[in-house]
């Protein structure tokens, strides 16, 4: 599983837009239909467990394991 920081490059190299820096940083990235999609990313270094990395590729990034592997 990766970790958040893993996450948190993803999100830079794929064209998120870091919107707020608090506790977590909170990222948004509008398609090409309009629709925004947005993380929470944890400022901690653990690893993402695995049924949460799960619901973050399915819920909130929306792409597969595959592309996310290839933006890292």
């Amino acid at each position: 599983m990766p970790r958040w920081r893993e996450l948190k490059g993803f999100c830079e190299k794929d064209g998120w837009e870091l919107y707020k820096d608090t506790d977590h940083y909170l990222y948004r990235k509008t398609d090409e239909g309009g629709k925004i999609r947005m993380t929470k990313i944890s400022k901690g270094s653990g690893e993402i467990h695995s049924k949460m990395w799960k619901e973050i590729l399915k819920k909130q990034l929306q792409v597969t394991q595959e592309y996310f592997n290839s933006k890292i």
